[in-house]
């Protein structure tokens, strides 16, 4: 199969894009986990052809207008992924979370139909397993205590994120004490 890949900028670090031919976004991860990247590429489509392009104009655009505070600019940009039924009802049902809130697994199960409550854990792998990050924001499932758990790219990227959307409050710096002279 044929894609393209392209490298773009974040203020969470190098992203590597990659899109069809109709520029469906089929993969977004971080540069620092290129290795994930191809290996959830190879699961789902085989062998691949990459050919680097530069990033298309309307998933810059959407991504640059997202980070600048236009937190819903993400939401008109089309993907498509390969992967189990259930890791594209749970991936689907992700880009029905609104930027600006969070869930949890459990809940997450729940709307999907499940009700055993350990179904939550496979959804959760499902969460884990999504290539795409940011677009289908994994970010914005949380563990029932408020934890943020697992996150693939880092939990720091998982904080920034949630942070950046006002799901979450800012962390509190620890004040900095000085130590005086003579003291």
């Amino acid at each position: 199969m044929k894609m393209f890949l392209s490298h773009l900028d974040s203020p969470l670090g190098a992203m590597l894009l990659v899109t069809d031919a109709q520029q469906v976004v089929r993969a977004l991860d971080f540069a620092d986990h290129k290795t994930r990247l191809y290996r959830s590429l190879r699961d789902h489509y085989g062998d691949v052809e990459l050919t680097e392009i530069p990033t298309p104009v309307e998933i810059a655009d959407a991504l640059t207008r997202y980070f600048a505070g236009e937190l819903e600019a993400l939401d008109v940009l089309r993907t498509a992924t390969a992967g189990s039924e259930l890791q594209r009802r749970v991936w689907a049902a992700l880009r029905r979370i609104p930027a600006g809130r969070t869930t949890t697994y459990g809940k997450l199960a729940k709307q999907l139909g499940f009700d055993d409550p350990r179904a939550a854990i496979d959804v959760g792998a499902a969460n884990g397993a999504n290539p795409i990050a940011l677009i289908v924001p994994c970010h914005r499932v949380i563990a029932s205590n408020g934890d943020l758990k697992g996150y693939a790219w880092g939990l720091y990227r998982k904080r920034w994120l949630l942070e950046h959307e006002k799901a979450m409050a800012p962390r509190k710096e620890e004040p900095q004490t000085a130590m005086l002279p003579g003291f």
